[in-house]
């Protein structure tokens, strides 16, 4: 159980914490939302009050065998996200509500976002999260009513899927 409850604060920490790291820094200016372009103006309209819910999987890395060994699969998880920004560059601000453990609150969290083609996909790697460590890393995509991606912090991996579903509906 207690492994179960360390990977569920990996999985946020991943998500968030490059965030905070930023937010602390500041979130940036958002850019004029008439410059945007149809696929990012789509993109913001679509994240505006929806809810991220879905499941991910724990691996570990053997090091004597350097093979992935599930550990944990289809723990549940569940982002509320108020609205996404664009900054400068490729930098996205997600407005999260977070409820976990003692905090409950809205947090902006920014992470660089990148275009595979017509697809928007939170892109970090081997970032440094302060009190936490370095190597976190996530690749996560947003498709039609899905996100769907990878995570990672040291010898510590797996997948995380789900479905994009507006705030009101059940």
């Amino acid at each position: 159980m207690p492994l179960k409850i360390v990977s569920c604060a990996v999985v946020l920490l991943i998500t968030f914490g490059f965030g905070w790291f930023l937010a602390a820094r500041g979130t940036g200016q958002e850019v004029d939302p008439a410059s945007l372009t149809d696929l990012e103006r789509a993109f913001t309209e679509r994240m505006k009050n929806v809810v991220l819910e879905g499941h991910f999987t724990l691996d570990s890395q053997d090091s004597n065998t350097q093979s992935a060994q599930i550990q944990g699969d289809r723990n549940p998880e569940l982002y509320e996200i108020e609205k996404v920004t664009k900054l400068d560059g490729n930098r996205w601000r997600f407005d999260v509500h977070l409820a976990y453990a003692s905090v409950d609150a809205t947090l902006p969290i920014v992470v660089p976002i990148v275009w595979a083609g017509d697809t928007p996909m939170v892109s970090i790697a081997d970032f440094q999260i302060p009190g936490l460590g370095d190597e976190f890393g996530a690749r996560v995509i947003f498709y039609d009513e899905r996100y769907a991606g990878t995570w990672d912090h040291g010898p510590y991996g797996g997948l995380m899927y789900g479905s994009i579903r507006s705030m009101g509906s059940n």
